[in-house]
């Protein structure tokens, strides 16, 4: 089993005009000692408008910052939201790809479809649209990443002429890909389509353990890769993985505090139960007055990786022993200095014993599942992408010059372009209202 890490950037308040910027420096501190301590990811959401509970918007360019510090943590999106308001599919490739080239080939693409009404109403996004906006657009991003040119998509929610997307990523033929799971259902379509499952997991690894099989069982009967690398994994986060370890349990619990049940309670708060004025509800104030009334919220639904070397590594144990993949491990509000040397304990004294066995159990895996990607790769369905047409070509406006010039008539020539334009689309635009 692998053992990662997960950020949110969560900030409390109040805030202080340098906090954000202090935070983002502090993470990357976390993530260079992350790499050398062994752990096997990063991974960093993409969240908007989720004051407090999220800051982190723009995943790939901490991540681009990461990989600069970093020699061996790969980076994952977890994830980033594809409905085209949000992030426009080839935009998405363009920015994957460049990140998997600035970062050696590190990059794991994780997707989502986006469920806060905070974000969906933010970009005027109906809910009942998202599962196949974010469909749409996993083609397209694919197709942006691995056809040269990409030949061009017209569905429901996006359209696209065909246009060569550049780069491409250095992972041939893509980064491995990955969907967010909340519910069994997802979980289950996830291993159907034959991509990696980032499976929410609330309940211990009694009850992950069902899943994990669930997932093998469905992705040997019923996968139909969508994507032209599989990606046959399964990992598990949520509210019962908060991370704090120290040289004992006391010390550990003492350190975070009450931050462990953050994640949990922002979740509530921005998916289910609250009410939120932008700019002015207090999340941090509402869970400090919900923990007072309940003090069992402050860990969340479980206890987490929270404890002593011997603690944490029984706690780990646990999950190991449901054949999940992979876990992350939550950096909920916590102290900087308490984070770095969780994570220092961890390398020194934790991680080795579960890389040395995730190496062997990664070979026997690959032995396992041999026959069962033959047979799901005989499954395959190709996508229905246009043939590229040859004799298909863009130019640029008419300028009344010609199409010679010198090199100090471009700037010029430029300028005439950009008028054009702008008379052309108005023009378009005065006689469209016309005809209607």
């Amino acid at each position: 089993m692998k053992i990662s890490l997960f950020y949110e950037f969560a900030l409390p308040r109040p805030w202080s005009d340098d906090d954000e910027h202090q935070m983002f420096l502090d993470g990357l501190d976390e993530v260079e000692a992350a790499d050398k301590a062994g752990f096997s990811t990063v991974w960093l959401t993409e969240h908007h408008f989720l004051e407090e509970y999220c800051h982190a918007t723009a995943p790939e360019m901490f991540l681009a910052a990461a990989s600069q510090r970093t020699k061996d943590i790969r980076l994952g999106f977890g994830v980033m939201h594809l409905p085209p308001p949000i992030n426009h599919p080839a935009r998405i490739a363009e920015r994957v790809s460049t990140l998997d080239l600035i970062s050696g080939g590190r990059v794991e693409f994780g997707t989502g479809e986006g469920s806060s009404v905070a974000e969906l109403g933010g970009f005027n996004i109906d809910p009942a649209d998202k599962r196949t906006m974010w469909e749409e657009a996993l083609e397209v991003s694919i197709r942006c990443m691995t056809e040269a040119p990409f030949t061009g998509f017209k569905g429901e929610h996006v359209e696209m002429a065909a246009r060569n997307v550049i780069p491409k990523p250095l992972q041939d033929p893509h980064p491995p890909v990955w969907v967010a799971c909340t519910r069994p259902s997802s979980v289950q379509m996830a291993a159907q389509k034959a991509i990696g499952a980032l499976s929410f997991a609330y309940t211990g690894p009694e009850a992950l353990k069902d899943r994990v099989d669930g997932y093998y069982r469905d992705f040997e009967e019923q996968a139909t890769p969508i994507t032209p690398a599989i990606n046959p994994n399964i990992l598990a986060i949520g509210g019962d993985l908060s991370m704090m370890v120290a040289r004992n349990d006391d010390e550990a619990i003492k350190r975070l505090g009450i931050g462990g049940g953050f994640f949990s309670f922002g979740i509530m708060h921005y998916y289910l139960t609250g009410m939120h004025t932008p700019g002015r509800t207090g999340v941090w104030d509402l869970y400090e007055q919900a923990v007072k009334d309940d003090p069992t919220l402050a860990y969340g639904p479980g206890r987490g990786a929270i404890g002593g070397p011997d603690t944490v590594r029984e706690f780990l144990r646990g999950y190991e022993a449901s054949g999940v993949d992979e876990i992350i491990l939550l950096l909920n509000p916590r102290s900087h200095e308490g984070t770095m040397e969780s994570i220092e304990i961890m390398g020194k004294e934790i991680l080795p014993e579960f890389i040395e066995r995730d190496e062997k159990a990664r070979a026997a895996k690959a032995k396992r599942l041999e026959p069962v990607i033959e047979k799901v790769e005989g499954r395959r369905q190709n996508w229905d992408a246009p043939l590229f047409d040859d004799t298909y070509s863009f130019g640029g406006l008419p300028t009344g010059r010609g199409g010679n010039f010198t090199a100090g008539e471009i700037p010029e020539a430029m300028a005439e372009i950009n008028e054009g334009r702008v008379k052309a689309a108005q023009l378009e635009k005065e006689q469209r209202g016309a005809a209607s």
